[in-house]
């Protein structure tokens, strides 16, 4: 049965029938820590909304596996994904007037002018990750907070170093790279932080500028608004890069769905869905007890860790019809991509926005696009590939 500080050689592959084990057989699964997994369904949409039996705290889980006071602590405990009220109802309510729908539209036209140009100079033989699942996403967000564009180049690497220091298992190689992305890009949102408040932005554009200025109920401190643009970067980075790429290459593993989505282009907003389901770019969750409690007849006791398997969840016979299945038709579709409650992704809509078109376009203007070669990320957190490289038959 899995274990995730210890996992079998073939689960970065295939880690969906590990998952399927998990939920014929242990959906509450103990781990040699002390932690469990869950898997079903049903048990993580009561963790999401139960916010005070689960809570996203992780400062305890976090001091020993960064270091109390160091870089990625101070990070991973102050963004918003790790914390509960107040601080995540401040933050997210300030992001979240940023991203309304109404902001969302006004970005669909830079959105597609970015796709299309990306299209435009797409190699014969692109990575398709490289050369364009990858480069959607930080255009976003540096447009979100203004970041100027000859100031981009580090946003990836920093994103990609933060984020895999969330692995299970970290080498001193790794934790070393995650410590210095958080302090080199500290250092340059302070700069730009800076720059920022004396040179306000249009605050209904301008996330960054929102942020600074705050609301009528507060401003975030200097800390406080640091790690969040940084949690912004990094949650609209790695997963939305994880869908595009899962995506293309999903569709081309299944020449009948990629068909079917050719000859009605209306069902891309069910594909994006259906990827979501299929591939969740975030594998895993985690939340901490606060309090004994009993899950599928297991006792926790307070304080234990669980690890949220959004990808098995999301195959759970219980909820989902042939649920290894790709069907880009599938209606409804429960997925648990974006997680659920309180913490469900504040970007969703944005991300759903990216899916669609950079895969809608990508399809019609390369129907016959083929995978070539692909090279999975090795994470265990979050799925997707680090190269995907493809041959363009328009």
């Amino acid at each position: 049965m899995l274990s995730l500080s210890s996992l079998p050689p073939d689960f970065h592959d295939n880690p969906f029938r590990y998952y399927d084990e998990l939920l014929a057989h242990a959906p509450v699964h103990l781990q040699p820590d002390g932690s469990y997994i869950l898997s079903r369904h049903a048990d993580l949409e009561r963790v999401y909304k139960d916010t005070t039996t689960f809570i996203s705290d992780k400062r305890a889980a976090f001091a020993p596996k960064f270091g109390l006071g160091t870089p990625l602590y101070e990070h991973h405990t102050t963004s918003l994904v790790f914390n509960d009220p107040p601080l995540h109802s401040r933050v997210r309510r300030i992001m979240a007037s940023a991203l309304a729908p109404r902001a969302i539209q006004r970005m669909e036209v830079g959105l597609i002018e970015t796709v299309d140009a990306l299209l435009d100079a797409m190699p014969q033989n692109p990575d398709l990750i490289e050369d364009f699942a990858s480069t959607i996403p930080i255009q976003i967000i540096g447009n979100l907070l203004d970041i100027p564009m000859g100031e981009r180049g580090p946003l990836r690497d920093w994103s990609l170093a933060i984020l895999g220091a969330l692995e299970p298992v970290l080498s001193d190689a790794q934790l070393q790279r995650g410590q210095d992305a958080v302090r080199d890009f500290k250092l340059y949102l302070q700069d730009l932080i800076a720059r920022r408040t004396a040179h306000p932005g249009d605050v209904d554009t301008d996330v960054l500028t929102r942020l600074i200025q705050g609301d009528t109920q507060g401003q975030l401190s200097e800390m406080e608004l640091i790690q969040n643009c940084i949690f912004i970067l990094n949650a609209g980075h790695e997963t939305t890069t994880n869908l595009i790429g899962n995506g293309l290459a999903l569709l081309h593993d299944h020449p009948d769905q990629k068909a079917a989505l050719r000859e009605r282009p209306d069902l891309i907003a069910s594909a994006v869905e259906e990827v979501l389901r299929v591939a969740s770019p975030n594998q895993f969750g985690n939340r901490e007890t606060a309090e004994q409690v009993e899950i599928g007849g297991v006792v926790i006791a307070k304080g234990t860790n669980l690890h949220l398997c959004i990808g098995a969840a999301n195959r759970d016979r219980d909820v989902f019809d042939d649920p290894d299945r790709f069907d880009v038709s599938r209606k409804p579709n429960r997925h648990l991509a974006f997680a659920g409650g309180p913490h469900v992704c504040v970007g969703l809509t944005l991300a759903r926005m990216e899916g669609r078109i950079a895969l809608g376009r990508l399809l019609a203007r390369f129907p016959n696009y083929e995978i070539a070669g692909r090279t999975q990320g090795g994470r265990v957190r979050f799925r997707g590939y680090s190269a995907l490289q493809a041959r363009l038959n328009s």
